[in-house]
């Protein structure tokens, strides 16, 4: 299929690609594993279990 330059410029992408929800997933993952390994800290540090 061979699309004039008049149909190419009328093709609109959308805003939510699977790149962009990638990347905030991983971010909220991210965001998760700190707050765990924070947690886990402060709760290792609390009652005295340290390695």
């Amino acid at each position: 299929m061979i699309l004039e330059k008049k149909e190419l410029c009328q093709i609109e992408g959308g805003a939510i690609t699977a790149a962009l929800v990638n990347a905030i997933l991983r971010g909220f993952q991210f965001l998760f594993d700190l707050g765990k390994s924070v947690g886990s800290s402060i709760a290792r540090m609390t009652k005295g279990n340290y390695c």
